[in-house]
Order: C-alpha cells, then structure tokens, then sequence
C-alpha cells in the first residue's frame, strides 16, 4: 500500500514557494468570502426570495459552519505547504460546498458554480490525480445531490442536464487549471534560468572588465563616469573614480574627447599623466542604444605597445637573422680570416696594420649582433630551480676573476640575511656577463684598472634578495637613462645595443626584476623573487 501511495504525494506538491503562499492566500480569502456573502444573505432573508426549494435551518447552519471552519482553517494552516493538509483543506471545501448546494436547493442555486471555483483553485495546488480526485468529488457532489433532490422535489429534464454541465466543468476548470499552471511553472524556471545566466555573464564582464590590461572607462552625457576598471585606475593614478567628472581629474581627457566628438573621424593625439608620467593612448566609442548617450573611454599605454612592437620587431628579427647567419657569418669568417693574415703580413707599415685591426674589430662586433639577436629567437624556456645566491655568487666572482685581465678586478660584498631564489643557473651566469662587460667597459674610461662591484643584500622592506653591480665610471646621462633597456641603444662604439635588453628579457622570464639606479658611477640592481615554489 505503501509503495501505491507514495506517487500520489509526490504529485501534490506545491510549486515555487513563493508562487505556492500566493496563491494558498488566494484560496483562503476566497472562502472567507464565500463565507461571509453567504452569512449575510442569511441574515438579510434575501435566501426566501432566491431560493424556493432551500432548507432554511440547515442552509442557516450549513453558512455559519462553512465560515467558522474556514476562520479556523485560516488560523492553523495560513502558511502550510504540506500536500496532506492541502488535500484536506480542499476536500473540506468540496464537502461544505456539498452540503451547501444540497441545502440551497440543488442546480437552482448558484453553489455548483462556487464548487467549480472551489475546485479550480484547489488544483492550483495540487498536482495530477489528487487535483483531479477533488474534480470528481465534486462533480459526484453535484450530480448524486440534484439525484437525491429530484426524491423529495420533482426535477426537471433540464435540472439533470444543469448538474451534469457543472460536473463536467468541475473536470474541465481542473485540467485546465492544471494545464496553465505547468506552464506557468516552465516559464517561471525558463525566467529563473535566464536570469541566473544574465547574472552569471554580468559577474563574468565585471572580472573580464577588471583584469583587461587597457583602462576602461564609461562617462555619461555630463562626463562624470560610471565604470572604471582597475587597470584604468591605476593608468590615471587614481584610487576611485566611479560618480566624479571626469573634468576634475584629467581635463586633457576632456580635451581629448571634446575634439573627438567634433570630428570622430581624427585618431585622438595622446595625453600624458602628470602624476604617473604614462603616455596614453585614448579612444572613444559612443553607446548609441543607452538612453543616457554614455561614451566608452579606452586608455592605453604607449610603452606597453611600444614595447610589444619592440618584442615582435625582434621576434622577426630573429628569424630572419637565423635564415641568413649562414649566408653572412661566412663571408664575414671569410673576411675577419684574411685581415688576420693580412696583419701577420711584414711588409705592411703601421697605417695599413690599424687598417686590418678595423677590419677585425668590426667583423667582431658584426659577429656579436648576430650571436644576441639568434639568442633572442632561440632563447630556451626558463627552468626556474631553487638557489642560495650567496655561494653561488661566490664560485661565479673567482671563477670570474680567473678569466678577467689585468685591467679589470672584481670585488663582492654579501650582507646578513637568507638569499634562496628562484633563479634558472644557465641564465644567471649570462645576465651578469652582460652586466659586467659593460660596467667594466664604463669604469676604464675613467680608471685603470677597471673595477666593478657586486654587493649582495636582503631588502629590508620587501625581504627580497637584491644584488647590485655597480662601476666608478662618469655613469650613463639623464637623457640616456629612459632608454638603457632599447633593443640596439648602445653609446659606446664597440657595443651592440642588445646585451642590457636580453638581460632585463631574462630577468623578467625569471620573475626578477632587472632596473638602473642613478648615482655616482653606474648602478643596476637586480630585484630576485622570493626562493619558494608557487603552488
């Protein structure tokens, strides 16, 4: 029986809840209603004038018993979602409904048509067979009650076929009403979707918005903005933006904007931020479908750009360069080889030996730019291990010093702290070469013997290592200092302009951070990373 049972209670229950309390509110007020007309009929005696065939007493009776049980049924089960209750509830109803129609005198009264009522809004709440077993109670109500009638009053034909319509209406309010509310529900959990969806895409702009790396803003008709992501902030150098005018912050954006909207044709020139020292780029776009006329403000660095212009310039560089190594590494052999023995030659004097030497030093230094930039193209992934600087530094100083001649001397200096980074150990070597070479190209314009030295150091704010290699050269000019790390800058003769630039390019792939310091002599510190893996 049990196992019978349990598909029936699974049928009666409620839809959405919030759905469900409306329209068990709904049930409740209309039989307080129901309740109430019929007590108020009673009272007035307007029951004598309407019905013919009434019992009086029990109709008397039937009314004020259908309102005080419906008071009660209100009290005790206002909120209930239970489908048991529910069913008990509405065949309640039918019952009294029932008793009512047979005591107001059958199909002459208008109690079949509240029964119908009763009956489709009971099936709001309930589901399948249960809503439908209400629909027969009823419809069995109606016609076995005008049956039982025709005994004790003579029924018509039309009487039958009165009680028979209210029957089947009973059946047909139910499957309608059954109907429209699955539906209903379909569209209720299609519109739940869709709005779930709309939240999930908006959360999902919003971080889309604030991890882009161009700055975002939107500005309404009055310029004061209504969205700025992150990246825009901190372009701006600003910590907040959202619900202040634009004209406060940065009037050369206004500027900017205002000669846009002149002539959308012209590409914006680019502005400069006083507080931050960017170059930006700005461009507009107007939102035509937002009532408000909103403007959507991109902002991006030129240095970034120029910068990914630089990497792809070189990246083609590179390739090209690995095509064509072979076709000029050996005529450049070939040439380098015949001034070498063009030197050893004793007939040459002293002019023509300089000649050769030039000769030899400029197919050197060809050679040089074409090793850096095929390292650039081939350059291997980064294999970051985990390595303690300071006897590292230690073996690369003497190692150094074996080779270094006797014009060029090295010193190390290690402070207090733990120096463990992550670091891959075949591009350190090459970072520093490069760094040496050219701070002790520096210091011999002014000394002999070139000297450089490499301090290593615990920051105390960051507690990152940080190593230092600094020279007693006349150190790098101001208007030189912006451009130190520019692919092919050199101010030196000899130089290729491209060791600074890998250097800062390996650093950076080993998450260090490779920068010049201005000060007496030359000063490039390298920043390390902390010596723990990321999970």
């Amino acid at each position: 029986m049990s196992k019978a049972r349990a598909p029936v209670i699974a049928e009666t229950s409620s839809p959405g809840s919030k759905q469900a309390l409306r329209l068990l509110r709904l049930y409740h007020l209309y039989r307080l209603s129901v309740g109430i007309t019929l007590v108020l009929l009673i009272a007035s005696n307007m029951d004598n004038q309407l019905l013919t065939v009434a019992n009086d007493d029990l109709l008397r009776s039937g009314s004020w018993l259908y309102l005080v049980l419906n008071i009660l049924l209100v009290v005790f089960l206002e909120n209930t979602r239970r489908p048991a209750q529910l069913f008990s509830l509405a065949l309640t109803d039918v019952l009294l409904l029932c008793g009512l129609f047979y005591a107001a005198g059958g199909v002459a009264s208008a109690i079949g048509n509240l029964l119908i009522v009763s009956v489709a809004i009971s099936n709001t709440l309930l589901r399948g067979r249960i809503g439908l077993l209400i629909a027969a109670v009823g419809a069995l109500g109606i016609v076995g009650l005008s049956f039982l009638l025709s005994f004790s009053h003579p029924a018509t034909p039309n009487d039958y076929l009165q009680a028979g319509t209210l029957g089947a209406l009973c059946f047909a309010a139910a499957l309608l009403v059954q109907g429209l509310i699955r539906r209903l529900e379909v569209s209720e959990t299609l519109a739940e979707q869709r709005a779930s969806e709309v939240v999930g895409l908006e959360a999902l702009n919003a971080l889309i918005l604030q991890r882009m790396r161009t700055g975002i803003l939107v500005l309404d008709d009055q310029r004061q903005v209504q969205l700025a992501n992150h990246s825009a902030l901190n372009l701006l150098g600003r910590e907040s933006l959202v619900g202040q005018l634009i004209d406060d912050d940065s009037p050369i954006l206004v500027e900017r904007l205002q000669l846009w909207l002149n002539n959308p044709t012209l590409r914006p020139q680019s502005l400069k931020v006083a507080s931050s020292g960017l170059e930006l780029q700005p461009s507009f776009i107007a939102l035509d479908q937002s009532r408000h006329h909103q403007t959507l403000v991109f902002l991006e660095d030129l240095a970034q750009i120029a910068q990914h212009a630089q990497q792809l310039k070189l990246a083609a560089l590179g390739h090209l360069t690995a095509g064509i190594a072979h076709e000029i590494r050996n005529p450049l052999g070939a040439i380098s080889h015949a001034a070498q023995l063009l030197q050893e030659s004793e007939e040459l004097n002293s002019a023509d030996r300089r000649l050769t030497q030039i000769i030899q030093d400029h197919s050197q230094r060809m050679n040089r730019v074409i090793e850096n930039v095929l390292q650039l193209s081939r350059r291997q992934q980064t294999v970051a291990q985990r390595l303690d600087l300071k006897p590292w530094l230690e073996q690369f100083v003497n190692e150094t010093r074996e080779g270094a001649t006797e014009h060029q001397q090295i010193h190390l200096r290690i402070g207090s702290g733990d120096f463990k980074t992550l670091m891959d150990p075949n591009q350190l070597p090459q970072i520093l070469d490069n760094l040496l070479r050219n701070a002790w190209r520096h210091s011999a314009l002014n000394h002999d013997p070139a000297q450089v030295w490499l301090e290593l150091f615990v920051d105390p704010d960051s507690q990152l290592p940080i190593l230092e290699v600094l020279d007693n050269g006349p150190g790098v000019a101001p208007e030189h200092q912006t451009h130190l790390f520019e692919p092919f800058f050199t101010t030196s003769t000899q130089g290729t302009g491209l060791g600074l630039y890998l250097s800062r390019e390996l650093c950076e792939s080993n998450q260090a951070r490779l920068d010049f310091k201005p000060r007496q002599g030359g000063c490039f510190r390298i920043t390390f990373a902390h010596g723990r893996k990321q999970s």
